[in-house]
């Protein structure tokens, strides 16, 4: 069975990257660009589709997959998240019998005696486990203050599951890493070696309850917060049980709007509560697909403010996966939230450099132009703004940096994976909620916070500040002087350096046409031979255009 789901997961990856990169690298190569494109809007939701009928037939690490990349609506195509949308409530549930045999495993004694009343229908199906509601028997509803409760099982055999999912994506890694563009950017292996360690983390519901109750004394001052309390004498390892909170999907847009609430003002809580996990507390939910976010009519109880208690609450559920924000991260990360609000991009570029996303041969000038211009062109433009960019616009704005975006100077640091995630998914969200949504307006004030912070808590901040301005206008009639005595003395040089790129650029084009011919000739040889019934010769014939087609894909 293992062997089995292992070998169907890499075939499936396997056959997908080798369909990448023949229809949209090696045929624009060829001269075939218009029908690779032509073609690719029905090549990709085809992908997607068959992705999805594997992830719901497989379950496991495959279904956590589709959930990120179905929130991606704000820069995958709606090809993608259209077809993997489903995927948030469709994952299978597993037979309440067998879901029974896990929690009473754990309990050692029958559910009956743990609680009053279990439903056997699921609540929610996730990749990793399942919940039903219940309600505790009466000496606990006393104990605990509340009665009615979801209990979250793991499914039967999920760790051997996730073993061979996470060894089959170890093998996909191992091949992506062969791609230079891929291998010089990021360290695909370590990636998925964390992803495994936070997976093997969301198992164990024991956990997952003490993030809950990290979470929820953060927020604790904020009625506008739900956090569903623990009950500890109830959970085990593999058995969560918590205050049940349910109440609208945060993607159900119809009930949200019918139930009195402004959409626009959930976007914008759900994006405020996140710059407080991430900037503030340095601990926030690294897992907010529509699953485990809920919006709330009414509060789930009362709160201590003493407030009234007809005001709608954002209410977070499932901390099995959370985020850790370290000194240095969050250093990185202040500095993109001023230079965001600033439009400073002196500031994006030290963020860059404190978050590690530069490589070492990046040229920071260019970048920081670069960052410049998307300050003037796109600050202050909302989502829909955004999306309404056309592609000529955005083609000569490429054209102006190619430079850059040909030699793509960036990698993904390992440390920031979830975080980055996070954010990917936070972003959709938001879009969903309100088209119009506008990041660089909420970031704005939130910079300003950062900025009188940082300002009035260390009086150094400006002693630096206009240390740096005078050392750069010291500098500048040294610096002048230079240049002058250069061009007395006929030292000074000019760079050509996008000369020779655009000069290598025709070689290696040049290079390409050449392999190109040496390929269709071996293939239409191959072919010939083949339908001859000359084996031997076709097979020699095809080994050399394999190898001739991993010339031009990796030359």
């Amino acid at each position: 069975m293992f062997r089995y789901r292992y070998r169907r997961i890499t075939f499936f990856f396997g056959r997908t990257i080798l369909k990448f990169i023949f229809m949209d690298l090696l045929l624009p190569h060829l001269g075939l660009r218009r029908f690779s494109q032509r073609t690719r809007s029905r090549r990709l939701r085809r992908v997607a589709m068959q992705f999805r009928k594997l992830a719901v037939n497989m379950g496991g690490v495959l279904i956590k997959a589709g959930q990120f990349l179905s929130t991606r609506a704000d820069v995958l195509p709606p090809e993608i998240t259209n077809e993997l949308s489903g995927l948030q409530d469709e994952v299978p549930p597993e037979k309440f019998s067998d879901i029974q045999k896990v929690a009473e495993t754990e309990y050692q004694k029958p559910l009956k005696s743990v609680f009053s009343h279990v439903e056997e229908q699921t609540l929610a199906a996730a990749s990793l486990g399942q919940t039903h509601r219940a309600k505790l028997v009466e000496k606990d509803a006393e104990l605990n203050g509340f009665s009615d409760v979801v209990i979250k099982v793991l499914r039967p055999n999920i760790e051997e599951i996730i073993d061979v999912d996470l060894q089959a994506l170890t093998t996909v890694g191992k091949w992506l890493m062969r791609y230079p563009p891929i291998f010089r950017r990021a360290d695909v292996p370590a990636l998925i070696a964390e992803f495994s360690k936070t997976t093997y983390e969301e198992m164990d519901y024991l956990s997952e309850g003490k993030n809950a109750e990290t979470f929820a004394e953060n927020f604790k001052d904020d009625p506008d917060i739900c956090v569903p309390r623990i009950v500890w004498s109830h959970t085990t390892k593999r058995v969560l049980t918590l205050e049940d909170v349910s109440a609208i999907k945060i993607t159900d847009y119809e009930k949200i709007t019918a139930a009195g609430i402004d959409r626009k003002e959930v976007a914008n809580r759900l994006y405020n509560t996140y710059l407080q996990q991430i900037f503030d507390d340095g601990f926030f939910h690294a897992d907010p697909h529509p699953g485990n976010l809920f919006v709330a009519p009414q509060r789930c109880r009362p709160h201590e403010s003493n407030e009234e208690n007809n005001h709608w609450q954002l209410t977070f559920i499932d901390f099995g996966m959370v985020g850790r924000v370290p000194d240095n991260i969050k250093a990185g990360l202040r500095e993109i939230a001023i230079g965001i609000g600033t439009k400073d991009a002196s500031r994006m570029i030290k963020a860059y450099q404190l978050l590690g996303v530069l490589l070492p041969s990046a040229d920071i000038k260019l970048i920081e132009e670069i960052e410049s211009k998307i300050f003037d062109k796109f600050w202050g433009k909302s989502m829909g703004e955004l999306q309404q960019i056309s592609f000529k616009e955005m083609h000569e704005f490429g054209k102006e940096f190619r430079e850059v975006l040909y030699d793509l100077p960036f990698q993904i640091p390992r440390d920031i994976l979830f975080l980055v995630r996070c954010v990917a998914i936070l972003s959709g969200m938001c879009t969903g909620l309100d088209p119009e949504f506008n990041v660089w307006l909420g970031l704005n004030p939130f910079a300003n916070k950062l900025i009188t912070e940082e300002a009035g808590k260390n009086w150094e901040y400006w002693l630096k500040e206009a240390e740096n301005y005078g050392q750069t206008l010291l500098s500048l009639p040294l610096r002048l002087d230079r240049a002058l005595q250069k061009i007395e003395r006929g030292q000074l040089e000019i760079q050509v350096k996008d000369l020779n790129t655009k000069f290598n650029k025709i070689i290696a084009s040049n290079s390409r046409i050449a392999f190109s011919i040496v390929f269709f000739g071996l293939l239409i040889g191959g072919i010939t031979f083949f339908l001859s019934g000359e084996m031997l010769i076709s097979t020699i014939f095809f080994v050399l255009t394999g190898l001739t087609f991993v010339r031009i894909l990796f030359k």
